[in-house]
Order: C-alpha cells, then structure tokens, then sequence
C-alpha cells in the first residue's frame, strides 16, 4: 500500500510568528521590506539598487546573444579584476539604477534619452 506524505500548505508556510501572547494570528505573509512612508527626491537622495535581497517582483527581458556575452563578459571581467563575485541580475539592476540616476538628474540631457533619440 502506498504512502502519501502530508506536506505543509502556503498557509503553514507562510504564517504570521507570534509574540508568544496571542497564538492564533491571521496567517498572512510576511513581507521583506516593511511599509515605510514615501519621501520626497531631496529627502531621499540618489537612486540605489537593491542588491542582494530576495525580490517579490519579475520583469522578463529578452537580450540578443551578443548582449549576453558582453553581460557575462562584464560580470567576469569585475570578478577577475576587482573581485567582485556578482550575478547577471545584480549587474543589470546596478546598471538601471545608474541609468534612471542620470535621468531623474539630467531629464533630457541624459544619456538614455540621447541614445533612445539616436535610433
């Protein structure tokens, strides 16, 4: 006769912990980042990648075989040279947080508007 083994549902998984006064919290998710409220450009400062942390959204981007072998030849590059040991996604999103920088500062004298206007 076969087994089946019970596994944990989301709900298990993801459940609120208790400060050990109230055992029967709502199970709802936990979120990584807590809610903090907004501020202002001049408050806030330059723009900063998120690095290392675990990320709740996904954007699909399709690159050409070319533009992955300079992604890779670039990660490989900052490894050997400056030994930093980084993922493709990291040095994308370092990338576009440069980019939008250069954007929020100088609008449309930025690089990405003069290269997007060149094609």
């Amino acid at each position: 006769m076969a087994r089946r083994v019970s596994m944990p549902t989301a709900d298990d998984l993801f459940r609120a912990t208790g400060d050990g006064n109230d055992g029967a919290q709502a199970a709802r998710p936990v979120r990584a980042v807590a809610d903090q409220p907004e501020t202002t450009e001049a408050e806030a400062g330059p723009r900063k990648p998120s690095g290392r942390v675990r990320h709740d959204e996904k954007m699909t981007v399709y690159v050409t075989s070319d533009e992955l072998l300079d992604i890779e030849h670039t990660r490989l590059t900052l490894r050997r040279r400056n030994g930093l040991a980084v993922d493709r996604g990291r040095l994308v999103r370092e990338a576009l947080a440069l980019v939008l920088a250069d954007f929020e500062a100088n609008g449309d004298d930025s690089a990405l508007v003069r290269r997007l206007t060149e094609e």
